[in-house]
């Protein structure tokens, strides 16, 4: 059986979705979960949140780079294999992070062209196109996980979509705005091409022995990361912006189109409305540690005391309710 693969996913940028993953993994941790926390965005910001640059500078300057997600591809990059045995960085005692590699965008082209040869029934091609999903498996059960956290990059592009047939489950992170809506609109016809297209390839693997992921791409609802208060975002705007989700969200991911109007607050399909934390995140990054991590030393004193255990509540509410709609086993 595999472990359950959550992917965090929009293809529009700047909507926090890696910070989102970071948080959650902390937060799983916290709660007792063991975690893989997966960096398949070739810009690694996951990663380089989690590691210190002196960290970083040791696992990407090594020769071939092989503790990264990069170095376990590299032999089907290159012609001359399989997936390397993937290296897993410990962060803390429950988080296993598969390591983040700017080089991953040269995998992009091989992840392109084998999609059609899966049509032809090739063995490379479904093993390229499988190698995240066994990558991510094969830590998983190093690590004993009980689930996967994937950060993506924002784009619809080769990489992503192999990493999304690898998931099981989807959450769309979106700020209330016409760009973060409109990525929305391309979002989820993509999703279901995606999903139908992986469907028609499954059937064709010549290799007995080559587990595949089905292919689920679930989704399973929406987090709201709210702006911070800006001169050039009127709140009149952002109302408007924030009151179309629901429907949106309904009729281009879901393809249900609902005629009645419904809240963020009210929608079932809100996963969470995430009040936007400036000051505090900038703590969080110079300490190298989530926000609900945060302590006096820190310079979490005040104001900043209570926040940060509002932070820990909606964080702990969000883990707990993704746990209840995905196969996370809550003991």
């Amino acid at each position: 059986m595999s472990i359950t693969i959550v992917a965090f996913f929009n293809n529009k940028g700047g909507v926090g979705t890696t910070s989102l993953v970071y948080h959650l993994a902390w937060m799983y941790s916290d709660l007792g979960f063991r975690v893989v926390a997966a960096d398949l965005d070739p810009q690694a910001n996951l990663t380089s949140a989690f590691l210190d640059e002196d960290r970083l500078e040791e696992l990407w300057l090594e020769e071939d780079h092989p503790n990264t997600v990069f170095g376990c591809v590299q032999p089907l990059v290159k012609g001359i294999g399989d997936i390397a045995d993937p290296y897993m960085e410990l962060v803390g005692e429950r988080i296993a992070l598969l390591v983040g590699d700017l080089l991953l965008a040269g995998f992009e082209d091989d992840l392109s062209s084998e999609w059609s040869g899966c049509l032809d029934r090739q063995e490379r091609s479904f093993r390229v196109i499988s190698a995240f999903w066994r990558m991510m498996q094969k830590t998983a059960i190093v690590h004993q996980a009980d689930v996967i956290l994937l950060d993506l990059g924002p784009n619809l592009g080769a990489i992503n979509r192999s990493a999304l047939v690898a998931a099981d489950y989807v959450v769309v992170p979106l700020s209330p705005d016409l760009f973060s809506l409109q990525g929305l609109r391309n979002l989820g016809p993509t999703l279901r091409r995606w999903r139908y297209d992986w469907q028609e390839r499954l059937g064709r693997n010549p290799a007995v022995n080559l587990t595949l992921p089905t292919g689920r791409i679930q989704p399973i609802g929406y987090i709201v990361l709210q702006h911070s208060v800006r001169l050039d975002r009127p709140v009149k705007a952002y109302n408007r912006w924030i009151a179309q989700i629901p429907i949106i969200y309904r009729d281009a991911v879901l393809n249900q189109p609902e005629a009645d109007s419904i809240s963020v607050a009210n929608d079932p399909n809100s996963l969470a409305l995430l009040k936007n934390y400036q000051s505090l995140m900038a703590m969080a990054q110079e300490a190298r540690k989530p926000i609900f991590h945060l302590k006096a030393a820190d310079g979490a004193i005040g104001s900043h005391s209570s926040a940060v255990k509002n932070v820990y509540d909606d964080f702990k509410k969000l883990a707990y309710k993704i746990a209840e709609r995905t196969e996370i086993k809550i003991s």
